[in-house]
């Protein structure tokens, strides 16, 4: 290799580093300063689905959430109360299932105070447009309104159980009644036999 050849050489591995540590550095920057805004942003969106799922309240559920655990441990999950003029009135679980047509389904679980399911809102999942994203559409989300799952059978009418599915998407069915079933198993071994 030549003097020139070498010099060219390392010319170029210098600014290609300069680069890099200026990409990977401006990079650094624009994560740290969209950070915040993005979180705040994802607090809202779940604040929100909250506030669909058990009603009104008047704490911050966030400053009052608890870390809740299946008793197989393997599902940890949050737990939001939500209180009106100081008194519980529900809570709400965000939980999820790796069952979905697509893989996981996320979504936020709303009860009543007697342990009954009030409603549920996904809030991510990978399922089939105009199939499986119909779960989360008041067709089949009102049937679970008042359903407690200590008391009846809570699986699909194909499985023995008192829900009916969505058609052409039991999957995602099966999924979503997985999911608060985890939250329910959640709560009852964080309050076994107590109310809220």
């Amino acid at each position: 290799m030549s003097k020139n050849s070498s010099n060219t050489f390392w010319s170029m591995v210098t600014v290609l580093t300069a680069i890099a540590v200026l990409s990977a550095f401006i990079l650094a920057f624009v994560e740290q300063l969209t950070r915040e805004p993005i979180q705040k942003a994802k607090d809202q969106r779940e604040l929100e689905a909250i506030a669909e799922v058990v009603g009104e309240f008047d704490n911050d559920p966030f400053a009052e959430q608890m870390n809740i655990v299946t008793p197989d441990k393997k599902y940890k999950l949050k737990l939001y109360p939500a209180r009106k003029n100081g008194s519980i009135s529900g809570f709400a679980v965000k939980t999820y299932s790796n069952a979905g047509y697509g893989g996981r389904i996320e979504l936020i679980a709303g009860f009543y105070i007697d342990g009954s399911v009030k409603t549920f809102k996904i809030t991510k999942h990978n399922e089939t447009p105009g199939l499986g994203s119909k779960a989360d559409e008041p067709r089949f989300k009102k049937q679970f309104d008042g359903f407690n799952p200590n008391k009846h059978k809570f699986k699909v009418r194909q499985d023995g159980g008192e829900i009916d599915g969505i058609t052409a998407a039991t999957i995602t069915s099966r999924a979503v009644i997985d999911a608060i079933q985890h939250a329910v198993d959640a709560y009852n071994n964080f309050n076994p036999g107590k109310q809220p």
